[in-house]
């Protein structure tokens, strides 16, 4: 039901989030467990099978995995407009790390351009958007993850979102700004200095602080929730954006796993303060996907796994 104020209706859609499925979770370990009893343990990939089980309501498979990165720029970066957009054109191009790895691990990818020729604001003197334009992004980011995908791996891709999400995560966890980034700081202090006072609700702090990436990843990870598909985050950015639905809702990223830790400033912290332990950890730079497209593989080799072994008879 549409209602006064763009954000009331993601408000009343945080609080009604669907849990679980313990039943097909239960399913899931028993079966589980089964085939741990008769030879090496499948450590993680067991609890992984679960994880999809609970979310799905089903015996853990993928089978319609999706790459969703989503780019935006950000006044007051150096070479955001320029430089986003040339990274976005490699994508399309087929030319990213992220493209190479989809194809390998058989992943669909889409790039999704958030009005790249309009940046928004400078954080460290005025709102990154208004409250109309940033819901307007969220519902765009839910939307952008219909047809039928049964895992999603979101992230960000462009220059200019380390900034913003190192922003959100100081106004959401505290701290100083030298904890969440070394290259920002000074825009991060000023930036929190200026908003000072309108920080408390999780999604102010988002429009205020926050990208059109950012929007877009936290409209998508709540769609995913409503639609039962498991998310792996990737980067930064996404993390900043997930943050803002933890504040909002404590369970709100239970159907979320870590794809990595990558090299950014900060974003181990973050991962710490949401409790997420990533999948993979292999010094990967920040952003474009590739971190979360290769645990998507782990995450199809876990379903594997669960659903083709075989149970010998005792």
């Amino acid at each position: 039901m549409t209602t006064g104020l763009p954000f009331d209706d993601f408000r009343n859609l945080i609080k009604a989030l669907p849990g679980p499925n313990e039943a097909a979770r239960a399913r899931a370990a028993e079966h589980g467990g089964k085939l741990s009893a008769q030879g090496p343990s499948l450590g993680r990939l067991g609890a992984i099978a679960e994880w999809l089980a609970a979310w799905t309501g089903r015996e853990p498979k993928v089978t319609r995995p999706l790459v969703a990165l989503f780019a935006g720029t950000h006044r007051g970066v150096p070479g955001s407009k320029e430089r986003t957009q040339a990274m976005v054109e490699r994508a399309a191009a087929g030319g990213a790390m992220v493209c190479q790895l989809c194809a390998a691990n058989d992943l669909g990818l889409k790039v999704f351009d958030l009005a790249l020729h309009m940046p928004v604001g400078d954080i460290a003197e005025d709102a990154a958007l208004d409250e109309r334009g940033c819901a307007a992004t969220m519902a765009f980011g839910m939307e952008a993850i219909a047809g039928g995908i049964d895992l999603v791996c979101v992230g960000a891709i462009g220059v200019g979102g380390a900034l913003s999400a190192a922003a959100l995560m100081a106004a959401l966890h505290g701290g100083p700004a030298c904890d969440w980034t070394d290259a920002h700081a000074g825009a991060v202090e000023r930036a929190l200095a200026r908003h000072q006072g309108h920080l408390n609700d999780p999604l102010e702090a988002l429009r205020r602080l926050g990208g059109r990436e950012m929007a877009a990843i936290a409209g998508a990870i709540l769609a995913a929730r409503m639609e039962k598909i498991p998310v792996i985050l990737d980067g930064y950015a996404s993390l900043a954006a997930a943050a803002v639905l933890r504040a909002a809702e404590p369970s709100a990223l239970d159907h979320c796993l870590l794809g990595h830790v990558s090299t950014e400033k900060g974003m181990a912290r973050a991962a710490a303060a949401l409790g997420l332990v990533p999948l993979v950890d292999l010094s990967l730079g920040d952003g474009e996907g590739a971190g979360a497209a290769l645990a998507a593989g782990i995450v199809k080799n876990a379903a594997a796994v669960h659903s083709g072994m075989a149970i010998v008879p005792q």
